[in-house]
C-alpha cells in the first residue's frame, strides 16, 4: 500500500473562553492555519486536492459548512474543495485519517486535515440546547436509545466519574495529575517546545492593546495542589472539578498530508509517516474508556508493542481518562503528554485531534523519538488511535 506523509503540522495557541481569541471569527481562525501551512510548505495552493475539517459545534458562526468557508477566507483558490466532519472530540483526528486514507488509496495526493472550534463564540452544547430551548424536538437521543441503555441522557461528566470510581482514583490523585499537566506545559512553553507548531496571531487584549498571541492562555504556571483542592466538584459527591478536567478553549489546527509522488513533485520534506490508523467504539454511557481498546487494536495491527511507543498523546478530557489508559496499557508515564495536555493547554473540541498531532510530530522530532501514538475519547463511546513514525 502507498504511504502517507505529514509535511506540515500547525496549531494556534489556545485561547481561554472570552480571552485572547474572542474577537476571531472561527472561519478566520481556521483560515490562518491553512495560510501558514501553504506558506511554510511552499506548495502551490492550487495543488491541494481537498481540505477536511473537523468541527463539533456546527451552528452559528461554525454553520453552513465551516470547512468550505475556511478555504474561501484563506489564500487557497476557490477551486480547492472542502468538507466538514463531526466525530465529536476526535473530529480532526478523523480528518487526519480520512486525509491519509485518500492519499494511501491513490485517489488524492495533497490533502489538508484541519480542525476549528471557537468555544467562546459557539458555546459547547449549543447545537443541542438551542433547538430544545426553542421548543423544537426532544434532543439527539430518542426514547429508543435511552431505553436500550437505561439512561435519561449521555454525559461525559458521568463517564469521567464512573472511570474514577471503577479505578479507585481519588480527588487527590486527579488533582496531582492535573498539576503535573500544568507544570509540564509551563516548562515546555518556557523552553520554546511549542514554537515550531504555533501559528502566531494578531489580537487586541482586554486593555484594547494590540499584541501577538503566541502562547497557550490556559497554562497556570503557579498552579498548586492547594489551589486545585479548593475547587468545588461538579457533582456534590464526585471527584471531577474544573481543575482536573480539560479547559474550554478556542483554537484551530491543521496537518498537510501528501503522497510519495507529491513529495517529489513539489520538493517537500516529510516530518513523519502515518504508520497505523484505527477507530473503535464501545459503551456510550461510560463513553471515555474507548482510547484503551483503540490503542490495543492499533498496536496489534501495527505489530508494535507499547514499549515501542516513544511518546504518546492521550487527550486529557478528564484526568481519569489518561490515568486509566496508563494503567491498562502499561505505558511509561514519562512518555505520556510530555508537554502537558488539555487540562493545561485547553481542548478546542473539533480542533484537538490535529492539534495533538502537531504537538506529537514536533515533540517526537525534538526528542529524537521514532514512534508516537495519539488517541482520544469521543462522544458516543468512540475513539481514534493513530501511530506515526518520525522522519
Amino acid at each position: 500500500m502507498a504511504e502517507a506523509y505529514i509535511v506540515e503540522a500547525y496549531r494556534t495557541a489556545g485561547g481561554k473562553r472570552g480571552g485572547a481569541l474572542r474577537d476571531w471569527h472561527p472561519v478566520d481562525l481556521g483560515a490562518a492555519v491553512l495560510n501558514r501551512i501553504v506558506e511554510s510548505s511552499g506548495i502551490d495552493p492550487a495543488a491541494i486536492d481537498d481540505v477536511i475539517v473537523g468541527c463539533v459545534g456546527q451552528i452559528g458562526e461554525q454553520s453552513f459548512h465551516v470547512g468550505r468557508n475556511m478555504v474561501l477566507a484563506s489564500s487557497l483558490p476557490q477551486s480547492v474543495p472542502a468538507v466538514t466532519i463531526d466525530r465529536q472530540c476526535g473530529s480532526s483526528q478523523q480528518a487526519v485519517h480520512f486525509a491519509a486514507q485518500a492519499v494511501m488509496s491513490g485517489v488524492q495526493d495533497v490533502v489538508i486535515a484541519a480542525g476549528v472550534e471557537s468555544m467562546t463564540r459557539v458555546p459547547m452544547g449549543l447545537p443541542i440546547l438551542l433547538p430544545m430551548q426553542a421548543g423544537i424536538g426532544i434532543g439527539p437521543w430518542p426514547q429508543s436509545i435511552k431505553n436500550r441503555f437505561g439512561v435519561t441522557q449521555f454525559s461525559q461528566f458521568t463517564g469521567a466519574e464512573m472511570i474514577a470510581n471503577n479505578y479507585g482514583f481519588t480527588r487527590d490523585d486527579l488533582d496531582a495529575f492535573a498539576l503535573d499537566s500544568h507544570r509540564k506545559a509551563a516548562a515546555a512553553t518556557t523552553a520554546g517546545a511549542f514554537d515550531r507548531e504555533i501559528v502566531v496571531l494578531d489580537i487586541t487584549d482586554k486593555d484594547d492593546q494590540a499584541r501577538r498571541h503566541s502562547a497557550d492562555e490556559g497554562i497556570r504556571a503557579d498552579a498548586s495542589l492547594e489551589g486545585l483542592g479548593s475547587l468545588k466538584t461538579i457533582n456534590a459527591d464526585g471527584v471531577i472539578t474544573a481543575g482536573n478536567a480539560s479547559q474550554i478553549c478556542d483554537g484551530a489546527s491543521g496537518v498537510l498530508i501528501v503522497s510519495e509522488r507529491a513529495l517529489k513533485a513539489h520538493n517537500l520534506t516529510p516530518l513523519a509517516r502515518i504508520d497505523t490508523m484505527t477507530v473503535t467504539a464501545g459503551d456510550p454511557v461510560i463513553m471515555l474508556m474507548e482510547p484503551i481498546p483503540a490503542t490495543l487494536r492499533a498496536l496489534e495491527r501495527s505489530g508494535h508493542t507499547i514499549a515501542d511507543i516513544d511518546l504518546a498523546e492521550v487527550n486529557e478530557a478528564f484526568a481519569p481518562v489518561p490515568m486509566a489508559w496508563l494503567r491498562d496499557t502499561g505505558a511509561d508515564p514519562a512518555r505520556l503528554n510530555v508537554n502537558g495536555g488539555a487540562i493545561a493547554l485547553g481542548h478546542p473540541l473539533g480542533a484537538s485531534g490535529a492539534k495533538l498531532m502537531a504537538t506529537l510530530v514536533h515533540a517526537l522530532r525534538a526528542r529524537g523519538g521514532r514512534y508516537g501514538l495519539q488517541t482520544m475519547c469521543e462522544g458516543g463511546g468512540i475513539a481514534n488511535a493513530t501511530i506515526i513514525e518520525a522522519l
